[in-house]
């Protein structure tokens, strides 16, 4: 790769060891995953052995893995076990860590690993940037709500800074880090990692009098991000590593999602020799992906190119998955659905049912599909003609997504020519280089070995290698065992492949506990005087309540009522055009 281009990282998550496999085969430059504590899933905790294999795996590639560190430490003691386990992937060989909790950086006695500044950090200013990098952190997760003008003012400001950016999944209505809704509502701090969903949960609104404007609607579920469309935008704007969410997504999403983004920045790449993927090898992917047809709540760009008013989906927080046509016809057993797509038996298909204000989502199951006539078990009620079907439950597309559907190889060349005392071979991929000297009789061949030689030499089978290229430099036709040859390769092959295994470091002790004495408690973790949530997005602009937009707009406070009865105030700086989430006094 020239030393010019700019490589491009595409960031792909891992809920365990299979889906961190599966992101690396469909083409990502990185993975990141949870260790067996402290990360912002705790549902999606690996051991160090799988998170090992992974580095074992991913290495080869030059993919990086990443660990998720990235929650808020409550005491001295979690600190100390936070700093143990960054000791334990440090010797394991993982690349960097992902925190939030900024007393990891001060500790003395924290292993030489590189951390990134997670979003749980709320990034959004230049300052805050560069002052991330003064303090030594070496890539920074920006907040997602940032539009393009402000993620390019970032980089020209602090162009020394790799910077982070999402691309696709699932979205926080809060700015991360600043949402505190789950702890002091039930007991579980998004913050530490046990996020309750206040966030996909239906309220009412309400004026102060309690008057209901909107009822039981999902007012502050996003819609999931999708940037397919800016993906080059991002680019020029400075962004160098491409995220995709998803630690509690399966391998399904993972690899759909996966190789969608990797086809895409190929494509790119193509057209914009300036830029280039951040890892090595040639990705075969043997199906068309398609997100609309993994896990989402319907798409949203959100805030790429300023503030819009289709952020939230305020009917479902569930998965509507890909829109496949119209209801054509209803008849007394099965409905007829007018578009191009092919259903399955067992797909499950949803859509949008009842009057304005009062519609739902409702699902069924196809018992029995037969072109686009479709048998239910139940014939779903309030159908219309008309009406657009969506499904979410794709079977044809699980059934191919569950054997292997890519492959990736690092290209590989050899050199073989001859020696005073034998032969030396060479393999070459990229840059790393192994080679062994063989000492053995030089014996005339009758007939040109040539062919013979470069099949042996091609047969790679059951490795990560595809050759590119067969030199052989021989003064005369001399002749070499097949049997031998391939001894050769395989040693040679097995050199080549130990340049990338990661050695355990060094062993470590432990340092006295006082070290950390001085260092007290977040004050994120004391929020008694804090908006329960501070968010980019406003209820008002999403229903066309703007106060500056329309004249005609519903003055007076405003409130969400859960479903619980507890009532929470909506404080609205239009200045700042944000939104704060309080409970009521």
């Amino acid at each position: 790769m020239p030393l010019n281009k700019i490589k491009i990282e595409l960031l792909a998550p891992a809920r365990d060891k299979e889906c961190a496999l599966a992101a690396i085969d469909h083409g990502a430059d990185a993975v990141y995953m949870g260790a067996l504590r402290y990360g912002a899933r705790a549902a999606a905790g690996n051991s160090d052995e799988d998170i090992a294999q992974v580095v074992r795996y991913a290495h080869p590639f030059g993919v990086k893995v990443y660990v998720t560190l990235n929650t808020l430490l409550a005491n001295e003691e979690e600190l100390r076990e936070a700093r143990d386990l960054a000791w334990r992937m440090h010797a394991i060989g993982v690349d960097a860590l992902i925190v939030q909790d900024e007393r990891l950086r001060t500790l003395s006695s924290m292993p030489p690993i590189p951390l990134h500044a997670s979003t749980q950090m709320d990034n959004r200013t230049a300052e805050k940037v560069q002052r991330l990098y003064n303090e030594g952190y070496e890539q920074v997760v920006l907040a997602r709500e940032l539009t393009i003008k402000e993620i390019a003012d970032i980089h020209h400001q602090v162009p020394q800074m790799p910077l982070e950016v999402f691309i696709h999944g699932a979205i926080c209505v809060s700015y991360n880090g600043r949402c505190y809704a789950s702890e002091v509502c039930y007991g579980r701090s998004a913050n530490r990692g046990e996020c309750a969903q206040f966030c996909r949960m239906p309220y009412d609104l309400e004026t102060a009098d309690g008057e209901k404007l909107v009822s039981g609607r999902y007012l502050l579920s996003m819609r999931d991000m999708n940037r397919t469309a800016q993906l080059e935008a991002l680019l020029d704007a400075g962004a160098r590593s491409l995220k995709i969410e998803g630690r509690l997504k399966d391998a399904f999403y993972v690899k759909n999602v996966t190789a969608w983004y990797r086809q895409k920045l190929d494509a790119i790449f193509k057209r914009r020799k300036e830029y280039g993927a951040a890892s090595q090898g040639r990705v075969e992917i043997t199906f068309i992906p398609n997100p609309e047809r993994s896990f989402n709540r319907g798409f949203t760009d959100y805030f790429i190119n300023g503030r819009t008013a289709d952020l939230c989906n305020i009917i479902t927080p569930k998965s509507m998955g890909e829109r496949v046509g119209f209801v054509k016809e209803i008849r007394r057993d099965h409905i007829v659905v007018s578009g191009t797509a092919s259903f399955a038996n067992g797909d499950g298909l949803c859509y949008v049912a009842g009057a304005q204000g009062r519609d739902e989502l409702v699902g069924f199951r196809i018992n029995r599909a037969e072109g686009n006539h479709l048998y239910p078990h139940r014939m779903p009620q309030g159908l219309k003609d008309g009406t657009v079907v969506y499904r979410n439950q794709d079977q044809q597309m699980e059934s191919v997504l569950v054997g292997q559907t890519s492959r990736r190889f690092l290209p590989i060349s050899w050199l073989l020519e001859e020696t005073q005392t034998g032969f030396r071979l060479t393999a070459r991929q990229g840059e790393r280089t192994a080679y062994q000297d063989f000492e053995c009789e030089h014996q005339e061949a009758r007939t040109d070995q040539t062919a013979s030689i470069r099949d042996v030499l091609s047969k790679l089978g059951g490795t990560i290698y595809e050759i590119i290229d067969i030199e052989i430099v021989f003064s005369g036709p001399w002749f070499i065992p097949r049997s031998r040859l391939a001894e050769w390769r395989r040693e040679v092959l097995t050199m080549l492949e130990e340049q990338s295994i990661v050695e355990p470091q060094t062993k470590y002790s432990l340092i006295s506990n006082n070290v950390l004495s001085d260092l007290g408690c977040p004050e994120a973790l004391n929020i008694s005087t804090s908006p329960l949530m501070t968010c980019r997005y406003c209820i008002r602009y999403q229903l066309g309540q703007c106060l500056k937009r329309n004249p005609n707009a519903v003055r007076g406070p405003l409130y969400l009522r859960g479903a619980d009865g507890r009532r929470f105030f909506l404080r609205f700086d239009c200045k700042a055009c944000q939104m704060m989430v309080e409970l009521e006094d």
